[in-house]
């Protein structure tokens, strides 16, 4: 089977100009972000202080003269000191990660905020390009690696480059002999770490795709798992999932083996620097050229060093997730495929509904007209009907009159204004549709149909009554304050669809658009919805898409579209008379029936 998931994967080691976008959300949060830094600089300066402090008590209290006595008292002293500075490594290391935290979860806000908004604004051209798990993605996994940068990634490096150039300069103040021994491994440790990163990127690069192969497969056949068990494809799938499977196993075993042999080779250089550091050291300290002390701290600062090396390695794929998703995401924000919102002619109360369509053409892809110069007119109040086959353009002209793709040339205007010299709240509240797939969100019978608006319970329930949704909504338990589920599958595809109607009437918009409205429900429901509609498209102009021909008999005017032309226009009647496509299509749905 062919893979219909794009799986896009773009990998960066490091990108500055994407750090440097990063670093500007930190701008409101500059007090805190100086506060993060002073904590971390108390916290590394307190650890790099207790290795030196103990070679100070090693050598002044412990390892006295022979005959002398230990001075207990300022053992104590000592004691208490290194405590204290105990408490606040641990103190300034709280504050430093928990303000950090902060500041990356304020960040991960403002960002999620940003994507939202920019995702809403989305024109429908933009928003077909990218399927809906792709922008869910943007806003959560891909937010999240920015939320690691600051917390695992930034934070680590900072304290990490600052502990090992800390500990140069402390043991080139002990000791600069002993000191320059110690950097013998030095090199070897980059050639290790330059090796490991390019392989850690390799290994991580694969990981990513063949994680992202099983997530796609996944996606596809799971949603479709009715179509894989009709179409007798278990075995099949099991077979392609599992080959998916491995190539995920072996990446994931590629980036686990570099882990597993970088880690051992920094141990053993590790501890072949303390092994040599003791050796060396040990000889200085018989010839007395260096005290005990120094070299139990030497031993200290040397764990110290190493320590940071494997932690830069292990958050190398952490900053690279962070690079990718943040492209990603500042890719998303920078796009600027908005409609055009411009209008400055704002409409003066209520729309009369006067449209009017001249030489209209439009093409969702180019060289694939859908629209071919449309021309026709309807009257405010009128009811329109709009039929043909699929593919004419019924659709489109909806999508166009809305303003959720824009056309290619000609005018669409509404009481003789442009449409695009109306601001799109204005032209929204104007004209709504009620779908043939209706759309309910999570929350109340009530909220569904009032979506933000300030109208009373009364209000409601009248509309409610005038499209026939009160009894069935009285019915419910809790009535109007009834919890619909995710996409409403508490309630059947009839109630659905008059509850659309109800959310349409209670906004009281000057156009209603039926768009294959009556297409999925059941005879009884659909005979409800055309004595609810004859009430409420009263005053309201109207145009009704529909295959359903019997249900636009009473249209003021039927147009006949093909291939996005207006080849017919006429009353049901005259159209039969005119015997054309319209009345073959209306003999095809008759000879059906029968």
């Amino acid at each position: 089977m062919a893979e219909y998931f794009e799986v896009e994967e773009i990998i960066k080691e490091y990108d500055s100009k994407i750090t440097k976008r990063i670093f500007s959300y930190i701008k409101p949060y500059r007090g805190l972000a100086v506060a993060a830094l002073c904590a971390l600089a108390v916290s590394t300066a307190g650890e790099l202080f207790i290795p030196v402090f103990i070679q100070r008590v090693i050598d002044t209290i412990i390892v006295v003269a022979p005959g002398v006595s230990p001075n207990f008292s300022l053992l104590k002293i000592s004691c208490l000191i290194l405590f204290a500075a105990l408490c606040l490594v641990f103190a300034s290391a709280f504050a430093q990660t928990w303000i950090t935290t902060l500041i990356a979860q304020k960040i991960m806000r403002d960002i999620r905020l940003g994507l939202f908004k920019t995702t809403l604004n989305q024109s429908s051209a933009a928003l077909a390009k990218h399927p809906v798990g792709r922008i869910v993605t943007r806003l959560t996994g891909d937010v999240e690696t920015i939320n690691e940068f600051f917390t695992s990634v930034l934070t680590s490096f900072l304290k990490d480059f600052a502990i090992m150039f800390g500990v140069l300069a402390t043991i080139f103040f002990l000791s600069p002999r002993l000191a320059l021994v110690t950097l013998i491994t030095v090199p070897p440790v980059l050639v290790v770490g330059t090796f490991s990163r390019i392989r850690a990127r390799d290994a991580f690069r694969k990981q990513r795709i063949a994680s992202s192969r099983v997530n796609s497969y996944l996606s596809e056949h799971l949603s479709g798992v009715q179509v894989v068990q009709l179409f007798c494809r278990e075995q099949r799938c099991v077979d392609e999932f599992s080959q998916r499977n491995n190539e995920l196993l072996a990446a994931n075993l590629g980036e686990m083996y570099v882990h597993a042999t970088f880690r051992p080779i920094i141990d053993f250089l590790a501890n072949a620097t303390i092994a040599l550091t003791i050796a060396f050291g040990a000889r200085l300290a018989l010839n007395a050229s260096l005290s005990v002390g120094v070299l139990i701290a030497f031993i200290a600062l040397i764990q110290m060093f190493f320590s940071p090396v494997q932690d830069i390695a292990e958050k190398y794929t952490m900053l690279q997730s962070a690079m990718a998703g943040g492209e990603r995401v500042f890719k998303f924000l920078d796009a600027d495929e908005t409609i055009p919102d411009a209008g400055k002619k704002e409409t003066a109360g209520k729309l009369r509904g006067h449209i009017e369509f001249d030489s209209v053409r439009f093409a969702y892809k180019r060289d694939e007209e859908i629209l071919k110069g449309l021309n026709f007119t309807v009257k405010p109040g009128e009811m329109i009907a709009i039929v043909g086959y699929t593919g004419a353009g019924k659709t489109t002209i909806i999508n166009a009159l809305t303003r959720l793709w824009d056309i290619d040339s000609g005018k669409i205007l509404l009481d003789g204004i442009d449409i695009r010299d109306i601001p799109l709240a204005d032209l929204h509240r104007s004209i709504l549709p009620v779908l043939q797939d209706v759309f309910l969100f999570s929350g109340t019978v009530r909220d569904n149909i009032k979506l933000g608006l300030d109208i009373s319970d009364s209000e409601i329930e009248q509309t409610c009554r005038t499209v026939y949704a009160h009894d069935f909504i009285s019915r419910f338990p809790q009535g109007y304050d009834t919890v619909l589920a995710e996409n409403a599958t508490n309630i059947s595809s009839g109630q659905r669809q008059l509850l659309s109607f109800a959310r349409v009437i209670a906004h009281n918009p000057s156009i209603i658009v039926l768009d294959e409205a009556t297409s999925s429900i059941d005879t009884e429901t659909e005979r409800l919805i055309q004595l609810a509609m004859k009430q409420a498209l009263t005053g309201r102009t109207s145009i009704v898409i529909a295959h359903r021909l019997s249900t636009i008999k009473d249209a003021g005017r039927i147009f006949v579209l093909s291939e996005g032309a207006l080849i017919e226009e006429g009353t049901h009647d005259e159209l039969i008379a005119k015997n054309g496509l319209y009345a073959t299509l209306y003999r095809l749905q008759y000879e059906e029936k029968l």
